[in-house]
């Protein structure tokens, strides 16, 4: 008789994003004549730039010749990219990260999910709410949790509420946590951190031997000065934290999937006797044995985000998606919602008017106005109430979409 992981079990209903796209389906289904923009999920519109698409073109070609074909390449990510990510991401920012603390993955998504299989199911994780969901699930599937209770908490976890009231950034918790989940710019509240708000969990960290796991897909997306784009900006990070980027949001990489993350040398985590272990080496040793690496054309495309062309135009695409969410946030606040985030993320997070749900706001927003967009209860309980509304969309969609909202009753 097989047997199923019945941690599984404990999952509630489908997961978000799904679960958006069966009720987007339905309406289209029975609306055929309606037109639906979507500014839901975190799926970008703009094409791959120019420098972007002849990387990926040359590497295509270099596979259909013997003299330049590669097979199986490196798990780790071929050293022309690391070496890249390293120098223009981190040591041209005053930042000591070696290429070899880089490992070259398929997506965010996937490491920040898989980053738990190599720690004990006896850690407690700490997760902010809301945020987003796939840490928490993630955590559940592992073994780590109890039952869901009928707040939408885990028994089990450590929930940091991110609310009106403290700014949408967590207390550090008093219940000591092994493993600390942090995203900024934060999705879904477009929220960031400043250098002594992290300074702040970078010292908890080390004072209690946990490992922060640091969400910073978003770093393109700052705009304004002396907010950090790396945890490793702040003294110590090094020690005790992890970090995931990804080429999705930043260089258009959602079909193409790309993504890497970071763990110095110095992070270390403890066996059962106390003897600590290199976390990079662990990771490594999971990221081999289960992953064959990113395709070398994805790659070869990916390096080309560096180049003085490829940071231009990408820098170009960020604008265009970043005035879609100034376009999104002072319309949305024109017509009396209070609004958060859209300055440094490409997500706007809007408080609900007259108490209503966040799936109620959905579905009202789906039937009158034809939008899609994610309700806040969907990252958390504290998200209830609240909406997420998505600036990876064309120009012309947001300001109908603006235009819509503003005709709903």
């Amino acid at each position: 008789m097989a047997l199923i992981n019945e941690h599984y079990l404990k999952l509630q209903a489908g997961y978000l994003f799904p679960e958006i796209g069966r009720r987007v389906s339905e309406f289209i289904a029975a609306n055929p004549d309606k037109k639906v923009i979507k500014m839901g999920i975190g799926d970008v519109t703009q094409p791959l730039v120019p420098s972007v698409l002849k990387a990926f073109h040359e590497g295509v070609d270099e596979q259909g010749q013997e003299a330049s074909f590669k097979g199986y390449g490196p798990e780790q990510g071929y050293e022309f990219l690391r070496k890249a990510i390293a120098e223009n991401s981190y040591q041209a920012k005053g930042i000591d990260i070696p290429a070899d603390d880089i490992i070259v993955s398929d997506g965010s998504k996937c490491d920040t999910g898989n980053i738990q299989d190599i720690f004990g199911a006896d850690n407690k994780i700490a997760i902010c709410d809301p945020v987003y969901p796939v840490y928490s699930d993630t955590t559940v599937m592992s073994g780590k949790t109890g039952a869901c209770q009928e707040n939408g908490y885990y028994d089990g976890i450590i929930y940091m509420p991110c609310t009106e009231e403290n700014g949408f950034t967590p207390d550090l918790p008093t219940e000591r946590p092994d493993l600390i989940f942090l995203c900024y710019p934060n999705n879904p509240t477009g929220t960031v951190a400043s250098k002594e708000e992290l300074k702040k969990w970078v010292d908890y960290a080390r004072a209690n031997k946990s490992i922060i796991l640091y969400d910073a897909a978003y770093e393109a997306f700052i705009t304004e000065d002396g907010i950090p784009r790396s945890i490793y900006e702040i003294e110590g990070a090094k020690e005790v934290a992890i970090e995931f980027r990804s080429f999705s949001k930043t260089a258009g990489f959602t079909g193409t999937r790309c993504a890497y993350t970071v763990i110095p040398e110095e992070v270390k985590a403890y066996d059962s006797e106390g003897n600590a272990h290199s976390v990079k080496k662990l990771w490594m040793r999971r990221h081999s044995t289960k992953f064959n690496g990113v395709s070398y054309p994805v790659q070869k495309a990916a390096a080309a985000i560096y180049t003085p062309e490829g940071k231009k135009e990408v820098e170009e695409v960020i604008a265009y998606y970043l005035e879609n969410a100034r376009i999104m946030r002072e319309s949305l606040a024109e017509i009396g919602y209070i609004v958060y985030g859209g300055v440094n993320a490409p997500y706007v997070w809007v408080k609900n008017k007259n108490n209503m749900s966040s799936w109620d706001f959905f579905d009202k927003v789906l039937n009158e106005a034809n939008i899609v967009g994610t309700p806040g209860s969907g990252f958390g309980p504290a998200g209830e109430g609240y909406f997420r509304f998505s600036a990876f969309a064309g120009r012309e969609n947001v300001i109908e979409a603006m235009g819509r909202i503003k005709n709903l009753s």
